[in-house]
């Protein structure tokens, strides 16, 4: 699976606004909302299951990277944003250190093989290095999509 399956350009945020992980959820949910990709009145559902998985563990899993993820029965099609956050939001992270970019992922309850398809796709790629550094550094939509599909090809060593 390719990133570009499910990542929305509209939901790409460059600058997270977010001070916390609570509102960085909040923003790149709403983000998702605004794209046309959620159903608002998903909202509060989704923002308590995702705020339930980070209790019960972080998603963000060290070098400055963190993936929240959710499935829900009334999600119709897989859909992912992508905020940059220049400061760094405090993710309980694995590592303990802040998290810069994150992506969050948005999937059907009845469609867990795709779910786990987007995972490995996601995490092959933050895995490396190059990939990292230039999403972290990327300043506009279109530099976080030519990235995305750079990786897709194979570009990013």
């Amino acid at each position: 699976m390719k990133l570009r399956d499910f990542v929305i350009d509209q939901a790409v945020l460059t600058e997270l606004a977010a001070p916390n992980r609570d509102a960085a959820l909040e923003e790149m949910l709403d983000a998702l909302i605004a794209a046309g990709s959620v159903d608002a009145k998903l909202r509060s559902a989704l923002l308590d299951l995702l705020l339930a998985r980070e209790k019960n563990g972080s998603t963000g899993f060290g070098k400055g990277v963190a993936v929240p993820h959710v499935k829900h029965p009334d999600v119709k099609e897989m859909c992912a944003a992508v905020a940059i956050s220049g400061p760094g939001v405090d993710f309980n992270a694995l590592d303990k250190q802040p998290v810069y970019t994150l992506f969050m992922l948005v999937s059907p309850a009845d469609k867990p093989d795709q779910h786990l398809q987007a995972m490995e796709a996601l995490f092959s790629n933050l895995q490396k290095d190059t990939f990292r550094n230039f999403l972290r550094q990327a300043s506009t939509v279109s530099a976080v999509t030519d990235l995305l599909d750079e990786a897709d090809r194979g570009e990013l060593g």
